[in-house]
């Protein structure tokens, strides 16, 4: 152990692959902040817990079951017929041969993708059509909460898993970067959610990218792979502007009733 500690090539992979889970991370808070947003007092408290925490045991009990994990991506479970693969794939050979052997992978993948969709639809039309309070205690309610965080946390779980899995074959590195990086999520938990709640523009902001990440899930699911990085820009780049605008609004001078 004390070698394994004292090697740099432990500490290099531990801080790429910890820096990896952390932006893999953000839309999974995102969602969190979202869900639990219609919860008021300790209930959005545990709630807020159970996500990231809940994310943390799911991704580590999943390295337990790596092989099994990785498994998901070669067993088909059934074959789409030829001619329907064909006309999925755009002319595409190589997404052709995968679209036709869909794998539980896949359906993970692409129900993770249109639940995102669902949910980032219905938050929007709720926050444009003023609607938002009124459904809240019908729809938004702890355990429809906690079950919502407990099915897309599986989704980009399994996400975050192969992606660790492509980096590192060392078990312990894997498990380190999923404790750390959660650590840091449980940090900004709070105040993401907070900064969120006071500016309501950027909600609607990460519905937005919640909506991105949903197309890119059910992208992965029928073999069209959307790299991350584009996502992550897109959101940064939309992320700095709204910034610069509430910071321009806390300068402008007070101009009601002119």
């Amino acid at each position: 152990m004390t070698e394994l500690l004292s090697s740099p090539a432990f500490w290099g992979s531990l801080a790429t692959l910890t820096f990896l889970e952390i932006v893999l991370g953000i839309d999974n808070l995102l969602f969190v902040s979202i869900a639990t947003g219609n919860l008021q007092g300790q209930q959005k408290v545990n709630a807020t817990r159970i996500g990231v925490w809940g994310a943390m045991v799911l991704r580590i009990g999943m390295l337990g079951l790596i092989f099994l994990i990785l498994q998901l991506d070669k067993s088909a479970l059934f074959h789409l017929p030829h001619g329907l693969a064909v006309a999925l794939s755009g002319g595409s050979e190589e997404v052709m041969h995968h679209i036709e052997e869909v794998t539980l992978k896949d359906l993970i993948l692409f129900a993770g993708g249109l639940f995102l969709l669902w949910k980032g639809t219905q938050e929007i039309h709720a926050s444009v059509e003023g609607t938002h309070h009124e459904q809240s205690e019908a729809k938004s309610g702890f355990t429809s909460v906690v079950i919502q965080l407990f099915v897309i946390n599986i989704v980009f779980s399994l996400d975050s898993v192969i992606t660790a899995v492509g980096m590192t074959d060392d078990i312990v590195v894997m498990i380190a970067a999923v404790v750390l990086s959660t650590f840091v999520m449980a940090i900004a938990a709070e105040p993401l959610a907070n900064f969120i709640g006071r500016h309501p523009t950027t909600k609607m902001l990460a519905l937005a990218f919640i909506l991105l990440v949903g197309v890119a899930l059910v992208a992965d699911g029928l073999g069209f792979h959307i790299p991350r990085g584009y996502l992550y820009f897109a959101i940064a780049f939309s992320l700095g502007v709204e910034l610069l605008n509430i910071q321009a609004r806390k300068q402008a001078p007070d101009s009601e009733g002119h």
